[in-house]
């Protein structure tokens, strides 16, 4: 099968969704598919099947990029389009399914509405934006044969089919190599961005001045953060992916106080790695982070943050086997056997797939 990838969200970029098309291409190709990621084009030389489209820089949220347009004569003949998010690269691979009349599946990666008070400064603003913004991603996702999400934390007007983006369990797992070996450390790895309330974690860093914190990422907010930490929290950039299996081994506990996340990758990936992880009691938290890898803590309330760190460190874990359920090889199974669900329409039952996804009109809204 030819499947094309279209994302707003790629190399040089380091985030989940990122990594996410990278770990499903190579499965899907080790498979015998052919995948194609259509992506904007920043500072990043295009391998094989990567197809940049032209884009410019992001004024609003620094790392990423607004892609023009590409004409469709210039893609490859695909059998199923996969899109990762609303923006501009996923309303082009809508368009190319539509015209093209293929099989189209969108994944549900980011609530970009939680991203509006950061990227506009005005609450007001982005109350407004939110509201406008809803309906109009509610209609495009019913526009789509399926959808999938990696946790319940979607809230949109469509019955999406859970599929968890999958942890790689042969390279997330625990290493002899240790960084720390004679110190206490709480680590987080990930985008350093106001839906990441890292401030959370550089202000429960003062509390817990016996113990050294490691923030490895980078985003808008970073040099505040930088500027104010105390000096027990350490910033380092994004780690060379070879890296992170020994960053998650390293540390005595993972800590979070995201309330961005739709599944929370790097926590389940520390998980793996055999650390036990803080995260704020906020989905997809609620779903992932329970007594076999971890605690929750009142978000906001950063005594109780405290005190949930001091459990994770203080408690026997056997992490490793609470996420053997996220491993991708199920993910890759369950994905495989979805394409092949939606590309019944050769006999005649591709109406019934598409609507088997969606809600009906009583449960709407």
């Amino acid at each position: 099968m030819k499947v094309g990838f279209f994302t707003d969200s790629y190399f040089p970029e380091i985030d989940g969704v990122t990594y996410t098309i990278k770990h499903w291409r190579e499965r899907l190709e080790r498979n015998g598919h052919e995948v194609y990621v259509v992506y904007p084009d920043g500072d990043y030389e295009p391998g094989e099947r990567e197809i940049p489209v032209s884009s410019v820089p992001n004024p609003f949220y620094s790392g990423y990029r607004i892609p023009l347009f590409k004409r469709l004569s210039a893609l490859p003949d695909l059998d199923l389009v996969h899109c990762h998010g609303p923006a501009p690269v996923g309303i082009l691979g809508r368009y190319y399914a539509w015209k093209r009349d293929v099989p189209a599946i969108y994944t549900h990666h980011t609530p970009l509405e939680e991203y509006f008070p950061q990227s506009v400064k005005s609450r007001r603003l982005a109350s407004l934006l939110t509201r406008l913004y809803l309906p109009w991603e509610n209609t495009l996702l019913g526009s789509f044969d399926a959808v999938t999400a990696s946790t319940e934390r979607i809230d949109r007007e469509v019955d999406p089919v859970k599929l968890p983006v999958g942890i790689d369990m042969e390279f997330f797992q625990p290493t002899d190599e240790e960084w720390y070996p004679d110190r206490t450390v709480i680590g987080y790895s990930g985008r350093i961005s106001g839906e990441k309330n890292v401030d959370e974690i550089v202000a429960v860093a003062e509390r817990l001045s016996e113990y050294e914190f490691v923030v490895v990422g980078e985003g808008p907010a970073r040099r505040s953060l930088e500027c104010d930490a105390p000096d027990n929290v350490e910033f380092l950039d994004f780690l060379p992916r070879e890296e992170l299996p020994v960053f998650y081994s390293s540390i005595d506990a993972f800590v979070t106080a995201s309330t961005g996340d739709t599944l929370g990758l790097s926590t389940l990936e520390a998980n793996a790695c055999g650390t036990p992880v803080a995260a704020a009691d906020v989905p997809p938290f609620t779903d992932t982070i329970g007594p076999e890898n971890g605690a929750r803590f009142g978000y906001g309330d950063r005594d109780d943050m405290a005190e949930t760190i001091e459990t994770c460190l203080e408690t026997d874990w056997d992490t490793r086997a609470a996420v053997e359920t996220y491993s991708i090889q199920h993910t890759l199974e369950q994905l495989e056997s979805l394409y092949r669900e939606v590309t019944l329409s050769t006999d005649g039952t591709y109406a019934e797939t598409t609507q088997r996804w969606k809600l009906p009109e009583r449960d709407r809204g």
